[in-house]
């Protein structure tokens, strides 16, 4: 069985080696012997890092001892793998074609090893989970003491990121997304559609009166997301809410982070949607045109073909969905 990605092994990558010989110049006898996964290992992370210093520091090594394990593998191969210059390293062609087929190589390995690990009996192993910094950290959180209460040999990781990780690459194992998976080869389920409210502080309030139609936020101080990596669509629909023409209202605050929104909110600086699980908690706040159609956001529950059968997700999954449901969400079969 080969060597995990993790840990040091003489076994060859012959795939990663045949096709850098075949896209190099001058690749003699012995390379597929040479391309171990020390010098793969190396090279990955020097890839992704951009640096023998920052490699050096994920793989506890010296910058010396990178530097040599890159000069090695660049000779077995008989290219060059990075440009060099005064503000870091630059992939070479061929070393963006090995530095793609060792990130695939180490995805697919990664995938292995987790499902090879994982009990027979009962769900065990790591299990990466990313979602939006405004659910993870308000509302999922909050809520694992009871699964990890429950599945104690399931190692929970949180990456918490706005942006959209990559589960085909391994970047995380699940995810709960506010939108449908744009890959077609995910696995997805929804899970609950949540409303956006408006809302202010009463002392905001008190000092520049309450709205009492949609189009009187015209009048108002209004708190905005931003257009920065935007965790779900439309986040900004309040700027344009019932306009009839002309440009959108412009924000007297924008924040990249629906916490220091609601901060701002809890201040008296003005008036912000946000989402009724980021709310459902809070007290002080008071909320504004309750009777507005405001728009809904679908949840969904997204994971990689592969992990169909993995006890780790199925448990994760089923329980979230009965988390949900405490709180009138639910989930229907996609």
């Amino acid at each position: 069985m080969p060597h995990s990605p993790l840990t040091e092994g003489p076994a060859p990558v012959r795939s990663g080696a045949d096709l850098a010989a075949r896209g190099g110049r001058g690749a003699g006898p012995g390379v597929t012997e040479r391309m171990d996964w020390d010098k793969l290992r190396v090279f990955h992370a020097v890839a992704e890092a951009g640096s023998f210093t920052h490699a050096g520091d994920t793989l506890n090594l010296s910058q010396s001892a990178v530097s040599r394990q890159i000069s090695a593998l660049e000779g077995a191969l008989s290219v060059p793998l990075f440009h060099r210059h005064a503000r870091g390293l630059i992939l070479t062609e061929q070393g963006e074609q090995l530095n793609r087929t060792v990130r695939d190589v180490f995805a697919k390995l990664a995938m292995t090893e987790a499902l090879l690990t994982e009990s027979r009996e009962k769900p065990a192993g790591r299990l990466k989970v990313t979602t939006t910094r405004g659910f993870g950290a308000s509302w999922l959180a909050p809520r694992l003491a009871r699964f990890l209460e429950l599945y104690p040999d399931v190692n929970l990781s949180l990456l918490l990121d706005d942006r959209d990780l990559d589960l085909a690459m391994r970047e995380a194992d699940v995810a709960i997304r506010m939108h449908a998976p744009r890959q077609p080869d995910l696995v997805h389920r929804h899970l609950l559609s949540f409303h956006w409210k408006l809302f202010a502080a009463p002392d905001y309030l008190k000092r520049h009166g309450v709205p009492q139609t949609p189009e009187s936020l015209d009048q108002h101080r209004l708190i905005l997301f931003g257009d920065y990596n935007p965790p779900v669509p439309d986040i900004n629909w309040l700027a344009e809410f019932a306009r009839r023409g002309g440009p959108a209202r412009r924000a007297v605050l924008e924040a990249n982070s629906l916490h220091a929104m609601l901060a701002a909110v809890q201040a008296g600086i003005g008036v912000a949607a946000l989402p009724d699980y980021l709310t459902r908690e809070v007290e002080g706040l008071v909320q504004v045109l309750p009777e507005a159609k405001t728009p809904a956001v679908e949840m969904f529950f997204v994971y990689p073909e592969e992990l169909r059968n993995s006890k780790r997700v199925s448990v994760f999954r089923d329980y979230l969905i009965n988390r949900l449901n405490e709180m009138g969400g639910g989930g229907t079969a996609a």
